[in-house]
C-alpha cells in the first residue's frame, strides 16, 4: 500500500534522508524504530507531503505522492497523527473531529453519524468530553483525539509519529491496543515509536533507522530477539 523508494530529503540545504526505501503492505502495522534525530519524523513528513523529496519516489496504493500537497494526500486516504498530537486546543472535541471529516470526499449526515459512532465505540472517553475544549483534555485523551480525527477522515493508511510519547502506562497500553484494533478494522499503520517494546508487541514487521538510512529490517519477533536491536536501540 505504501512504497518508498530511494528517498532523499532534508531542510533547506541540510540533508536528513540519504536514500530511504521501505514498504508497508495493506493491513499491516509496521514499526519504524530508531533513536532521536535519525530521520524518522522527517520521513513521515515527506511521505505526507509537508516536505518534498529531493530524489526518489513515494507511492500510496499505486498513486504517486511525490508532488502532491498534504490535503491532496489526505483525500487519497492517508492520515497523519503527528508528534505532540497537534489538536486544536481552543476547539471542542466535536469540532476537532468535524475537522477530520473535512478531509473526506463524502461529508453527508449519515456518514458523519457513522464515523462519530465508530470513534466513540473505540474512545468512549471522548464521547464523555465531546463539548470540552481540546486544551482541557489530558495528554492521553489528546492523543486519542488525534487518532480519532484521522479515523473521521476514513484514512486507509495512518502514519503515527510517537503516539505514546509522554503518556502514562495506562494510556500507552490503550494506544497500543488501538493500533491492534485498527489492524483488525483493515487500516494499515506505519508507526514511529521510541518505545520499541510497545511497537514490536503490536506490529507485524519493523525497520530500524540510523542517520537517515534503513539499516535493518525484520519481523517483529526477529527484531525482539536480534542483537542488532539491542545494539542500535539499546533495548
Amino acid at each position: 500500500m505504501l512504497r518508498i523508494r530511494d528517498v532523499h530529503a532534508g531542510y533547506g540545504a541540510t540533508p536528513i534522508l540519504f536514500g530511504v526505501s521501505l514498504e508497508v503492505r495493506a493491513g499491516e502495522a509496521v514499526a519504524l524504530l530508531g533513536k532521536n534525530g535519525m530521520g524518522k519524523t522527517t520521513l513521515m513528513k515527506t511521505a505526507m507531503g509537508f516536505l518534498k523529496p529531493w530524489r526518489g519516489t513515494i507511492e500510496f496504493d499505486g498513486a504517486d505522492l511525490t508532488r502532491l500537497t498534504p490535503h491532496e494526500i489526505a483525500r487519497l486516504g492517508v492520515g497523519f497523527v503527528p508528534e505532540n498530537r497537534r489538536i486544536f486546543p481552543g476547539l471542542t472535541v466535536r469540532e476537532n473531529l468535524d475537522l477530520g471529516l473535512s478531509a473526506s470526499a463524502d461529508r453527508g449526515t449519515a456518514l458523519r453519524k457513522r464515523r462519530f459512532d465508530e470513534v466513540f465505540q473505540h474512545f468512549p472517553r471522548l464521547a464523555e468530553r465531546i463539548d470540552q475544549p481540546g486544551k482541557t483534555l489530558s495528554g492521553g485523551e489528546q492523543q486519542m483525539l488525534a487518532i480519532a480525527r484521522v479515523m473521521m477522515a476514513g484514512a486507509r493508511l495512518i502514519l503515527m509519529d510517537e503516539p505514546t510519547q509522554g503518556l502514562a502506562p495506562a494510556f500507552t497500553r490503550h494506544i497500543r491496543d488501538m493500533v491492534g484494533e485498527l489492524k483488525r478494522l483493515g487500516v494499515t499503520v506505519l508507526l514511529v515509536e521510541q518505545n520499541a517494546r510497545v511497537a514490536l508487541s503490536v506490529c507485524d514487521r519493523g525497520y530500524i533507522m540510523e542517520k537517515g538510512l534503513i539499516v535493518f529490517e525484520a519481523s517483529s519477533r526477529e527484531l525482539r530477539e536480534s542483537p542488532v536491536t539491542r545494539e542500535k536501540l539499546g533495548v
